[in-house]
């Protein structure tokens, strides 16, 4: 084989590399592949921040918090929010959010009991999987 035959081959080589590189940059530029699924899910403090929480109350004295959550699971998904004191029930809720829509749920409770390190928990299921909480927060109070 000649040098100039070579030239040809290697040439022709190189420019369909070319157009599957230019193909392939196209492909992921027109198609992207979604991120990584999942859910927000928070609690803000009565003045909308990530702080202040009602952490030391007086038995009766009402607490409030927001529950944020945000669907990132590229899908339609509902979700059950449960919350309880000391494995008492206090709110059991089913929502169903679209992909990216956030919901804020302004949450109000009131410890009656008064001892320390009692746990309030913010329990966020997905169904089918009910028996394990997809995402779980809580708070640790002082009632006096």
């Amino acid at each position: 084989m000649s040098n100039l035959n070579i030239d040809k081959s290697l040439s022709v080589i190189l420019i369909i590399v070319l157009i599957l590189l230019i193909a392939g940059t196209i492909k992921i530029i027109v198609f992207p592949q979604p991120s990584e699924k999942f859910t927000e899910f928070y609690i803000l403090g009565p003045n909308g921040n990530a702080s202040d929480y009602p952490t030391n109350l007086t038995a009766g004295e009402s607490g409030n918090v927001t529950i944020g959550i945000v669907n990132h699971e590229y899908t339609n998904t509902t979700y059950r929010l449960i919350i309880k004191i000391n494995q008492t029930i206090l709110k059991n809720e089913t929502i169903t959010l679209s992909d990216n829509e956030k919901k804020e749920i302004p949450f109000t409770f009131k410890p009656t009991a008064a001892w320390n390190n009692q746990k309030i928990e913010f329990l966020l299921f997905k169904p089918p999987g009910n028996s394990t909480a997809y995402r779980s927060l809580y708070l640790l109070m002082n009632v006096h």
